[in-house]
């Protein structure tokens, strides 16, 4: 591509997984936001809940004298306390939609104009309708909830049968799903992950294909679908991991969709989202080098697009 990227996407990272000791919500986050805050690299930046409100003050006054975009993700703060938006538990689910909507004006408080979570865990095959109604009504709750303050939600596709199970989920499922909330909500989106695609046994271009009138943001990284590989599941390794899925060919083919797609285009008025997310795998890995290694990745790969 002859052109630089910056015409057509906003390129963001994970702050939390690229950083994982602030996952929880607590560390070091006003010092590692500011290191990728004066990266010029990117022009995004998406963080997670930081519990302390000192905390998202002075990381806010961080990003706002950086000059850069703010994008939030509850995945974090869902996952880790093992909350399910689609949990067939009236109780369980209330407490999953109360702390998305915790998220939502954290988000708002950021100045972040869109929010990714994920769905719970699948049923399987006999409750999984159930488990999508408790869905859509978990997701319609918070996006009028959301509305107030003007911030937008992305439901982010896992996989269903390889590590997080989730119910969101296969592309064709997904859109079901999405195109039901969009009845009522059409800022609501989906994000897609390349990390998350050979675990969902997909491929690029058919994949985003059936997205494409509901993908609103894109993540990019690695993964590993041999269970007696290091690293096996969904954990965010570094393009080019031993044994891993995905490195500069895959990554071109990925750009190479999205682009016929209509995803990345000239002269969008807002230059939609693709963010890395890769996360060091031990401590022989610094976040440093791990970020270093993707830029050299996505420079290679836009440069073959």
């Amino acid at each position: 591509m002859d052109k630089h990227w910056s015409n057509y996407a906003t390129l963001s990272i994970v702050h939390f997984m690229a950083f994982p000791q602030t996952m929880n919500g607590e560390g070091p986050i006003v010092e590692t936001v500011g290191k990728i805050a004066e990266d010029p690299f990117f022009t995004g930046i998406e963080v997670g809940w930081i519990k302390d409100p000192k905390v998202r003050a002075a990381t806010k006054a961080v990003l706002e004298a950086s000059h850069i975009k703010v994008g939030y993700g509850a995945q974090p703060s869902l996952l880790t306390q093992k909350l399910n938006l689609n949990s067939l538990d009236e109780t369980e689910r209330q407490k999953a939609v109360d702390q998305l909507k915790a998220n939502v004006a954290e988000a708002a408080e950021m100045g972040a104009k869109r929010i990714g979570f994920l769905s719970g865990k699948d049923p399987g095959d006999a409750e999984r309708p159930k488990a999508l109604a408790a869905l859509i009504e978990s997701v319609k709750e918070v996006c009028d909830y959301a509305h107030g303050p003007g911030v937008a939600l992305t439901c982010e596709t896992f996989d269903r049968t390889v590590d997080k199970k989730a119910l969101i989920g296969p592309s064709e499922y997904a859109v079901v799903f999405a195109k039901e909330v969009r009845k009522d909500f059409p800022d609501f989106g989906l994000m897609y992950d390349l990390s998350h695609q050979p675990l969902l046994f997909e491929k690029s271009e058919p994949a985003l294909t059936l997205l494409k009138d509901v993908l609103v943001h894109a993540h990019v990284g690695n993964c590993v679908v041999d269970p007696n590989t290091p690293g096996y599941g969904d954990l965010h390794p570094r393009f080019g991991w031993p044994g891993g899925c995905n490195d500069v060919g895959e990554l071109v083919t990925f750009i190479r969709a999205l682009f016929k797609i209509g995803y990345l285009a000239e002269g969008r008025a807002e230059k939609p989202w693709i963010g890395f997310e890769v996360k060091p795998q031990s401590a022989a890995e610094t976040s440093e080098q791990i970020i270093a290694g993707t830029k050299r990745v996505w420079e290679e790969a836009w440069a073959r697009v």
